[in-house]
């Protein structure tokens, strides 16, 4: 299995990383943003990626009551 990458200095400084991804919404896009407290970008997406239908359910769900700040679905770290 391969190891994870060690976190750079300025990965470091930024604290937690966020992930964007998008959604289907009809013929359109909807944008999303995951806060994680993940000290990588990589690490970051591997989680999203993990575990994506849990984070594309809440994500569905926030559209759907219009839960919607700035344009983007903000989500947290599960």
């Amino acid at each position: 299995m391969r190891k994870l990458p060690k976190p750079t200095e300025q990965e470091i400084n930024e604290g937690p990383q966020t992930v964007s991804f998008q959604i289907a919404n009809g013929n359109a896009r909807q944008g999303c943003v995951l806060q994680t407290n993940l000290p990588t970008r990589v690490q970051a997406q591997k989680y999203l990626l993990a575990n994506w239908p849990a984070i594309e359910k809440r994500a569905r769900d926030a559209l759907a009551t219009g839960t919607i700040e700035g344009g983007q679905i903000k989500l947290m770290m599960i």
